[in-house]
This record gives structure tokens, C-alpha cells and sequence, in this order.
């Protein structure tokens, strides 16, 4: 869509937020590369100089990563997502599996109590592809699919608070994953989530926090005693 204003100011504010919309929408979802700067001029019908004034302030905002030789990356969908990324990015991964011990172990508890029927079909939908997803062999695969059934657990919480900042830290935990599994999927890395969607359907909230507090440090087991 071709934007225009005879401001300056008002018009790269116009640019920065249809480029967020793409973002936020999932248009541009996490990891992938945005259009290069001649197609977002293109598209957009601005100057050039408006479209790099607005990727830098997304970037500033930590919503984009820009790659020299490479491009721009989409690395978090809202600004507080991209200040926890720059935050906790070099954070002790103990650190990280203990904030996600906390959170998930809580929206367990929530679920086993609040869960839907709706809530129960997307959790065994999801909790077969994860499986599916570790059977290809395909990390980043699994990845996005552990990322998408644990987010489902929060949903399933119905606690709108905790909901948004679970997928605030998405990048910071998928990143953790990801850095923990490497590029193969081993064995002893497996961790069957089947008991935590089975407490949840039956309203078992201590045993689906037990579940769920345990995963992350079942990931860290290679580290040693802390």
C-alpha cells in the first residue's frame, strides 16, 4: 500500500507503523527476512531514506535485526519482546530454565483448572506435532513446535497477563531451546509431554505444575549439578 504525507516526520511515523502491522500480524513472523529495502520503497511508494529511517527505529526498538551482508530480520514481535531479547539473550541459561520453570509450572496449574474443550483439541493437536516434529529429525522443526505447544499450555491458562509476557519471552526461550538441542536430536533429549496434557484434562493441577516445572531442567542435564 502506497503511503504519503507532505511531512517528513509524519510520514516515516506512517512507515515504521505499517512495517510493525506486518510484524505484529505475523506477516513477517520471527526469524524470517523482511523485504529488501528497494521492494519496501517499491511497495510502499516513499523515498528510500524513509524506509531506512524506519527499519533503524524498529531495530533500535529491538524488533529487527540488521544483517550486513545478509538483511533484516525479524527477531521479536512487540517492543518490550525485543527489550527481553536484548536482556536475557546472554543470560546464564540456569537462569532462563528457572523463569521458565516458574511461568509454565503456574500456567499448568491455571490450565488444569480453566482448560476448554477448544483448549484440550489444540493441546493434542499441537502434542502430535511436536512428536511429529521430533520424529523428522529437524531441530528448528522441533523447535517451533515445543515453542507452539508450551504456548498452548499458557493459553490454556486463561490468564491474559501471563499469556502476553509467556509470548514476550518467546524468542528468548526458543532461543534457549535451540541453543541446548544444537543442530542434532538426540535420545536422551526426548521428553514426553503426554502425562502434562493428561493432567490437565483431568483437572489434576498439582501434577500438571510438577509436570511442566520439571522440563526445563530435564533439558539442563548436560551442564551438571548447578
Amino acid at each position: 500500500m502506497a503511503l504519503g504525507s507532505p511531512r517528513r516526520s509524519g510520514l516515516s511515523d506512517q512507515v515504521i507503523t505499517e512495517l510493525r502491522n506486518q510484524i505484529t500480524s505475523g506477516e513477517w513472523p520471527v526469524g524470517s527476512r523482511i523485504p529488501t529495502e528497494p521492494e519496501l520503497v517499491a511497495q510502499l511508494g516513499v523515498a528510500r531514506n524513509t524506509v531506512r529511517e524506519a527499519v533503524r527505529a524498529l531495530a533500535h526498538n529491538g524488533l529487527l535485526d540488521i544483517r550486513q551482508g545478509s538483511g533484516t530480520y525479524v527477531v521479536a514481535t512487540s517492543e518490550l519482546a525485543g527489550v527481553m531479547h536484548r536482556r536475557f539473550a546472554a543470560s546464564d541459561p540456569r537462569h532462563i530454565a528457572e523463569l521458565r520453570s516458574t511461568l509454565e509450572s503456574s500456567a499448568a496449574r491455571l490450565a488444569a483448572r480453566r482448560r476448554t474443550e477448544r483448549d484440550l483439541k489444540q493441546l493434542d493437536v499441537l502434542l502430535a506435532g511436536r512428536e511429529e516434529a521430533w520424529a523428522s529429525g529437524d531441530a528448528e522443526r522441533f523447535v517451533t513446535a515445543d515453542g507452539a505447544f508450551h504456548h498452548a499450555v499458557v493459553v490454556a491458562s486463561h490468564n491474559d497477563v501471563l499469556t502476553e509476557l509467556y509470548a514476550d519471552l518467546g524468542h528468548v526461550l526458543r532461543q534457549w531451546l535451540r541453543d541446548d538441542l544444537g543442530q542434532d536430536l538426540r535420545p536422551e533429549h526426548h521428553m514426553d509431554h503426554t502425562r502434562l496434557v493428561e493432567a490437565i484434562r483431568d483437572g489434576d493441577a498439582d501434577t500438571a505444575a510438577a509436570e511442566a516445572a520439571g522440563y526445563p531442567f530435564m533439558c539442563l542435564r548436560d551442564l551438571g549439578p548447578a
